[in-house]
């Protein structure tokens, strides 16, 4: 089970601002360039994403649709590739003391040749991947809002 939590310190808002911005997903999902939103109403329910999966010269367009939004708290992702398959995707946030949040990322893969090679291998890939994401995640949330007490 791919299940990975951050700190990010900023207050919870900060951190939904970026992940309800369609057009900043590039900025810190793992490998993926040229993301978009393709409805106007991104992240509501059944509204997606395109972006480009890029490992080196080999490029993977995908979609990610959501699935389910409770606005500032939890929004669940269905990743969708043709070629490797689909995988369920949860972000949580949660106030985490003054002004910091806790954010929590589990996916699972759900269809295609990335469930069929799922396993403890695969498994340490992905929490290497959430790291890397999750990292990406705080430094866009804290380089994007002023820090508590107006400073950047």
């Amino acid at each position: 089970m791919a299940v990975r939590p951050i700190l990010i310190r900023r207050p919870p808002p900060a951190v939904w601002a970026v992940l309800c911005d369609g057009s900043r997903f590039a900025d810190w999902v793992v490998g993926t360039h040229d993301s978009a939103p393709l409805d106007d109403d991104w992240p509501a329910v059944g509204s997606a994403i395109r972006y480009v999966v890029r490992l080196g010269p080999l490029r993977a367009r995908g979609r990610t649709v959501v699935r389910f939004h409770e606005p500032g708290r939890r929004i669940e992702l269905e990743a969708q590739s043709r070629s490797a398959g689909t995988a369920r995707i949860a972000i949580e946030v949660r106030p985490w003391g003054r002004d910091t949040t806790l954010v929590t990322v589990d996916e699972h893969p759900l269809t295609g040749v990335i469930r069929h090679l799922h396993n403890p291998l695969f498994e340490a890939v992905l929490q290497l991947r959430h790291r890397l994401m999750l990292r990406n995640l705080a430094r866009v949330v804290e380089s994007s809002v002023e820090a508590p007490g107006g400073s950047r």
